[in-house]
């Protein structure tokens, strides 16, 4: 199971398109709304829940100053994955919020909702050969195209 955490609802739209591509996979998933800011109690209560489950992967979207993948990582013992969205605001200098970790946090940071998706599959694959086939055939497929612009510029 995905748990996707958003830091506010403004995340939403960005947590949908994660949710999309993890809808390819086949892969479950749920979203919550919780601030490692302003309501840490309340994300403290959604990770001792989601801790209990085996195959529990966690992605964080969010914006401006994430300490939501952070917070997360340092309350859990599975794989957290921040997907921060885009912004142009401080010419996208907020995205170092989602790479700089103290030491002892271990999440990871990928910057498109559908590579957060594909590294959720990938992380998840060990419990599930029908998801190794899956996406096997998402890379095939994306191998095929390349392979095709290629023979198509030299025509």
């Amino acid at each position: 199971m995905v748990i996707i955490i958003l830091g506010s609802k403004s995340d939403l739209e960005w947590g949908n398109k994660i949710v999309l591509q993890l809808a390819k996979f086949g892969i479950k998933n749920l979203i919550h709304i919780a601030s490692a800011h302003k309501t840490p109690d309340h994300l403290l209560q959604l990770l001792k829940k989601y801790n209990r489950e085996d195959d529990t992967v966690y992605v964080a979207v969010a914006g401006r100053s994430n300490a939501l993948g952070g917070f997360i990582d340092a309350n859990s013992q599975h794989p957290v994955i921040n997907c921060p969205p885009f912004s142009f605001s401080y010419a996208g200098l907020d995205i170092l919020s989602s790479l700089r970790m103290p030491s002892g946090v271990g999440c990871l940071t990928v910057l498109e909702p559908d590579a957060a998706a594909l590294a959720c599959a990938k992380i998840m694959v060990k419990s599930d050969k029908k998801l190794f086939e899956t996406i096997k055939k998402y890379q095939k497929d994306f191998q095929e195209k390349v392979v095709k612009d290629d023979q198509d510029l030299r025509k």
